[in-house]
């Protein structure tokens, strides 16, 4: 989880120094919530990551359309604006959900770890159509 936790907080700063708009969706607990959502990255996102936890159940799939909903609402109030998605998982569920189809380019960061590996984020990066990264060959670039 601290490579996770890494990984965004750059994404937090990189987004800030860039002035990007983040939408930041979270999938734990019983229902995905809406951490951000189209607005310009900011210091305000810290604490969000400082208290972020792992475990428990994850609502991946209606993440995964609530995103899908909120990209094609998004894309046609801005039309030239430049989407992408990043989902962050462990890819620990029960099956291989079918997924919506997702208007942008995106892009699955799979971040199990341990001696025993699924391996399902690879299976759900190919459903989305997502280029597939492990978070270890990320953090083995630096």
């Amino acid at each position: 989880m601290s490579q996770a936790k890494g990984l965004l907080s750059q994404l937090f700063d990189d987004a800030y120094r860039r002035r990007v708009r983040l939408a930041l969706l979270t999938a734990s607990g019983n229902t995905p919530h809406w951490q951000h959502q189209g607005l310009k990255a900011s210091a305000a996102l810290q604490p969000w990551l400082n208290a972020l936890g792992a475990g428990g159940g994850t609502p991946l799939l209606d993440a995964l359309e609530q995103a899908a909903h909120w990209l094609t609402l998004r894309q046609k109030q801005h039309p030239t604006e430049q989407q992408r998605l990043l989902l962050l998982t462990d890819g620990r569920i029960k099956a291989l959900p079918v997924v919506p189809e997702l208007s942008c380019p995106s892009l699955l960061i799979d971040i199990e770890q341990g001696p025993i590996r699924l391996g399902r984020a690879v299976q759900l990066a190919s459903a989305l159509g997502a280029e597939y990264c492990h978070i270890e060959s990320l953090t083995r670039v630096r």
